[in-house]
């Protein structure tokens, strides 16, 4: 009887070890996939997510740049990750034997794109092309538009001798075009139009109404590349439009 006894105490006694060790081991595997996971920021997923989505191959020249801003007001930040393929639309003009054609466009097409990363999901969206000139990168400005709880997305971008500007909102962890206007055209030939933008209180709800007012574009006194040249533009109190938001449209809209 003791002998039976000694032995299922040290059977106890094993269990309860090997529980206690595995308790362990399980607490240290999940410590480190949680520290796995705080690692892998939006830097380091970046550029794999990117060059898996595109198509990119190794020895591709291609510029990525990474803007941070809470984006939809979850108190995590999120980012907007900028790409510009202008080696590969300069190789992909050669290769079909159209690169006058195409450079007297400003190799116009789908080598600009922009990428969501979403801090609270830390996942990064599908591309989402800007067809315009990729001999200019996209530039990127966040402003409080829809919500005073997050910002929103502001994209200048250039197509040939103009420059437009389109604004997103992230909806349902999604960027949503939602506005779209000109920054300035007629650079160095052709009719000039410049404009500045402001924002006041919503018509229609909280979202603000977007003020497109002129401005004054100043032509450069030097010989300089149209489709390249960042011009100087002097701000007027010019009202041109106003632009309220309509909730049940999901857009921007103007009175006639």
């Amino acid at each position: 009887m003791k002998t039976s006894f000694l032995f299922a105490s040290i059977c106890v006694l094993f269990t309860l070890l090997f529980s206690c060790t595995s308790t362990k081991e399980e607490e240290r595997t999940t410590k480190q996939t949680t520290d796995k996971q705080q690692v892998e920021t939006v830097e380091t997923m970046a550029k794999r997510h990117v060059e898996a989505k595109l198509g990119i191959p190794a020895n591709e020249k291609y510029s990525l740049k990474i803007y941070k801003s809470d984006l939809d007001g979850d108190e995590k930040e999120d980012a907007i990750i900028t790409v510009n393929r202008m080696e590969f639309a300069r190789k992909d003009a050669e290769r079909s034997n159209k690169t006058a054609q195409r450079a007297s466009i400003g190799y116009m097409g789908n080598h600009n794109y922009i990428f969501y990363f979403d801090g609270g999901l830390n996942q990064i969206s599908p591309e989402i092309a800007i067809p315009s000139s990729p001999l200019v990168p996209l530039t990127i400005s966040f402003e409080h538009i829809t919500s005073e709880a997050y910002k929103d997305i502001l994209i200048d971008y250039r197509i040939m001798n103009a420059s437009f500007r389109d604004y997103f909102t992230i909806s349902t962890h999604t960027p949503k075009k939602i506005f779209q206007w000109k920054n300035f055209d007629g650079l160095v030939k052709g009719d000039v139009e410049a404009y500045h933008f402001e924002y006041d209180e919503g018509t229609m709800g909280p979202v603000k109404d977007i003020l497109v007012k002129k401005a004054i574009l100043l032509q450069p006194k030097n010989e300089v590349d149209p489709f390249t040249y960042e011009p100087q533009m002097e701000k007027t109190d010019i009202l041109v439009h106003r632009f309220f938001y309509h909730p049940s449209k999901g857009t921007y809209m103007t009175k006639k």
